[in-house]
């Protein structure tokens, strides 16, 4: 298996002026590369300029600034110039598809904020103590021997390395290869799941996980927080106040604070289900397409006018859908229901909620459901709470043998 390690670096003073400006050096490559390309597709020759052109004319680039882009990895240089190229691919793979293209963007130097080195000991090397973890250290061209806070043990053999910059603070994140799986002993359950926003999921044995919310726990915070920073604007890029500084990384540390809390409740969540269950049934939700804004209704008899179409209403469920956090955990479930040898199982989700469970009825319809939380089939007069109908269909068209409902 393949996995990812994640720590925090703890470099000097000195370090971080130099991690900084290898960010910077890097957004500028790629900036350069961006436009190169955006010249050529704009010469009447209409010229193509692809990956490999770029990546020859790096040993140029380095050697007419050898105090700027030559002090850094070759390696992790190309690595750039491959993003560069993916987000081409990307725009022209949306545009034969007819999907809107979105075109790559240059980046400022607050957007660019991850570094890659594709291979381990070419331009940084991950130097692990087992026996002494608190000296541990990764060390990189330019930079030198960075301090990292391991604060668990790195399982397969490094790939990749990639040092990534949120706030003030550093990260280090290894991709590694041949991760061994860690199998649980069987416990012979099974379950489906529905996932929610009154409560973040459901079992079909009708056991409901709260919501935490924290997005909105820590919205007001992140509110005084905006608005403060409203209050110290910057006046140039590179002769801001110390205040608007501060500002900037009291609203950067809310919204970090936030992300930990989702992914560790994920995290917790994720560990508890496969610990329990060994075949989990979820619904392959398609969540950017369910936080997608309603489209104007144009008004007939009035030009220029329009209908209301809800999409204020629609605004406060996107918000609780993306703060509910279901790609994060679903994805985390995935990873950790593979190590431990775990089933899961994807079903389509239509219409789960207003599916009579009942294998002598399994009547549809939307009267089905008059309400939130309620279920009552119309049909053959059966209740429930709907999220736990949502998880027994789940779980019924996975295939799951469960007591029949009653």
């Amino acid at each position: 298996m393949r996995r990812s390690f994640r720590f925090l670096l703890r470099p000097t003073r000195k370090q971080q002026i130099a991690l900084t400006a290898m960010l910077a050096d890097h957004c500028a490559l790629y900036n350069a590369a961006l436009q190169e390309r955006r010249d050529a597709y704009r010469h009447p020759s209409k010229t193509q300029i692809r990956y490999g052109d770029q990546s020859a004319q790096l040993k140029e680039v380095r050697d007419v600034d050898p105090d700027g882009q030559g002090r850094w990895s070759f390696s992790s240089q190309q690595a750039t110039l491959r993003r560069l190229d993916k987000a081409f691919a990307a725009f022209f793979r949306r545009v034969k598809a007819g999907h809107k293209p979105g075109y790559p963007r240059f980046r400022g130097v607050n957007w660019f904020d991850t570094v890659d080195f594709p291979k381990d000991g070419d331009g940084c090397r991950w130097d692990s103590q087992p026996e002494h973890p608190a000296a541990t250290y990764v060390r990189l061209r330019g930079i030198g021997h960075v301090r990292v806070h391991q604060h668990r043990p790195v399982r397969g053999r490094v790939k990749t390395i990639s040092v990534k910059r949120e706030g003030s603070r550093w990260y280090v994140i290894l991709a590694c290869d041949e991760v061994p799986a860690q199998p649980l002993p069987a416990t012979g359950a099974v379950t489906g799941i529905d996932m929610g926003i009154a409560h973040f999921l459901t079992t079909s044995e009708g056991e409901h996980q709260p919501n935490p919310r924290h997005g909105r726990r820590n919205a007001d915070a992140l509110a005084e927080a905006q608005r403060a920073l409203k209050m110290f604007p910057g006046r140039k890029r590179d002769n801001r106040s110390a205040k608007h500084r501060r500002a900037v990384e009291k609203v950067a540390k809310l919204h970090r604070r936030v992300r930990h809390q989702r992914t560790d409740h994920a995290h917790k969540s994720a560990l508890a289900m496969v610990g329990t269950y060994d075949v989990i049934a979820y619904e392959r939700l398609s969540i950017a397409n369910m936080v997608r804004t309603p489209k104007p209704k144009p008004d007939p008899d009035n030009a220029g006018a329009f209908l209301p179409n809800g999409a204020a209403a629609k605004t406060g469920l996107n918000k609780s859908i993306l703060d509910a956090g279901w790609g994060v955990f679903l994805g985390i479930l995935t990873h950790k229901a593979e190590s431990a040898g775990r089933k899961l199982i994807p079903v389509d989700p239509r219409n789960s909620s207003r599916t009579c469970p009942r294998e002598a009825c399994g009547h549809v319809s939307a009267d089905n459901r008059p309400t939130q939380e309620k279920f009552c089939c119309v049909r053959c007069g059966h209740t429930d709470h709907a999220d736990r109908v949502g998880a027994l269909n789940v779980a019924i068209r996975a295939g799951l043998v469960l007591p029949d409902v009653a």
